[in-house]
């Protein structure tokens, strides 16, 4: 082993110093450096057991960093491609459904503010919010009530 180069406890203190990262993230981005058979799983259970490694905080995380721009459908992929615990993303994206109309109003807002003026463009309206992982039922309910809305002022200045 060669002293001027980190070992892979050091490696996944760099790493998590940045962001919260699973043990599965860790593994996959370190199992190049692993010199001998066994090292990095006791190095990843020592930095576990020491609560440097953490499911529900990278959860946290996630859901701190995406849920204001993604819909729930994104964040459960976004979740199981870091080899998170089912039960723990399924738990995550249950939480997130019961604010899903309200962020995808809010980011369709953000993006748009004004309804569509013809079918077009609200398909394509649609199609932005689907990219972002809104339910077909959210995106439906968004865009509708953006039209209704810019109807009801219209019938007012009638």
């Amino acid at each position: 082993m060669a002293f001027d180069q980190p070992s892979l406890k050091g490696r996944a203190l760099r790493l998590l110093s940045g962001r919260e990262h699973s043990r599965s993230e860790l593994e996959r981005k370190l199992a190049r450096f692993e010199e001998e058979p066994g090292s990095l799983a006791l190095a990843l259970d020592d930095l576990q057991a020491k609560g440097f490694i953490s499911e529900q905080r990278v959860v946290e995380s996630v859901l701190n960093r995406r849920a204001g721009k993604l819909g729930a459908q994104r964040i459960q992929q976004e979740l199981q491609a870091k080899g998170l615990d089912p039960h723990v993303v399924m738990q995550a994206v249950a939480e997130l459904r019961s604010t899903e109309l309200v962020r995808a109003h809010a980011v369709w807002v953000k993006k748009f503010g004004t309804p569509a003026q013809d079918v077009t463009e609200a398909a394509r309206q649609m199609r932005f919010l689907a990219a972002r992982g809104f339910s077909g039922d959210v995106i439906r309910r968004v865009v509708k009530a953006a039209d209704r809305a810019d109807d009801d002022s219209a019938s007012l200045d009638a």
